[in-house]
């Protein structure tokens, strides 16, 4: 949690010194905002064994399922596509590992006891071992203290991508961030139509109305005796 606000901090002023302003962050358009807030509150979840060996992996990818369909959904802000990517990097190894193996050597490096993780660790966390796949892309870069640190390639994308976006947002080159029409149920367009569309279908005249008003007009004005 430390290093997401030093990021945010460092991106918030590296906009401000090239020029930007926080006042576009008012106008920011930013779609499925419980996704993103849930899946945060799942991610501080202490996943320990208590919550069972199925019920905390559940969870853990649970989190990672709602922040990545947050940010699929809001995908058109500029650098959103690193924080899809790095989000699935880490659900990868995540998933078929059953939880984020941490590298021995990086938890020294940042100051951590690898026996700690030794015994099995969190349902979040253990200590990598030779059964691990994909060891890549698990817990492999240690930050020295005093932050004291142990992050993914994907941690490194997905906070490349979120200060991005920060200083896009502060530049005010995001952009409008509308909604792309629904692939299902387009029957209902609602509220995402202008208000002289939302109905235009259903005040449109079929065919057999069209023809039965003209009838109706041609016999009151009539051409006969």
């Amino acid at each position: 949690m430390v290093l997401v606000l030093i990021v945010i901090v460092l991106a918030l002023v590296v906009g401000l010194v090239a020029g930007g302003s926080f006042r576009p962050f008012q106008s920011l358009q930013v779609h499925w905002w419980g996704a993103a807030l849930v899946g945060l509150a799942l991610q501080g979840v202490p996943f320990t064994s208590g919550l069972g060996d199925e019920l905390g992996p559940a969870l853990l990818v649970g989190s990672y399922v709602l922040l990545l369909a947050f940010a699929f959904v809001n995908r058109r802000l500029p650098a959103l596509w690193l924080v899809i990517a790095g989000l699935a990097m880490n659900l990868l190894v995540i998933g078929v590992n059953g939880g984020m193996p941490v590298s021995a050597a990086a938890l020294e490096t940042a100051g951590g006891r690898p026996d700690r993780l030794a015994g099995g660790g969190t349902l979040k966390h253990h200590l990598m071992g030779p059964e691990d796949r994909l060891t890549p892309l698990g817990d492999v870069i240690g930050i020295p203290p005093p932050i004291g640190a142990v992050i993914s390639i994907g941690d490194v994308v997905l906070y490349v991508g979120v200060g991005a976006l920060l200083v896009a947002v502060m530049l005010g080159r995001s952009g409008e961030n509308r909604r792309p029409p629904a692939r299902w149920f387009q029957g209902y367009r609602g509220k995402h139509l202008p208000p002289d569309r939302r109905f235009a279908r259903s005040a449109m005249p079929t065919d057999q109305g069209m023809w039965g008003e003209s009838l109706a007009r041609g016999g009151r004005s009539g051409t006969g005796p």
